[in-house]
């Protein structure tokens, strides 16, 4: 199992809070949100980002509506630290 770093993201449209991220990647690479939704439920890799220096786990959510999406969750609570990354080229 490999611990991942996420460094950046990708969505449609960037200052949409109702768009999906596309894609999470760091410098090695860059995949798409489903794929990192299957490794993550089949606990084949774990995924995480930096914010503020603490480390925020990147895990799954699945609404009563709609595709599953990641998010992260740090200090017990839900939030979105990957929405504040950067772009992924």
């Amino acid at each position: 199992m490999a611990n991942i770093e996420v460094t950046c993201i990708n969505k449609p449209d960037r200052n949409s809070r109702h768009e999906h991220i596309t894609h999470v990647g760091n410098s090695t690479g860059k995949w798409t949100r489903e794929a990192v939704i299957g490794w993550i439920e089949s606990k084949e890799h774990t995924f995480y980002t930096k914010a503020k220096g603490e480390t925020a786990y990147i895990g799954v959510v699945t609404p009563a509506q709609g595709s599953k999406y990641l998010r992260t969750y740090a200090d017990k609570e839900w939030n979105d630290n990957l929405l504040a990354l950067p772009e992924c080229p």
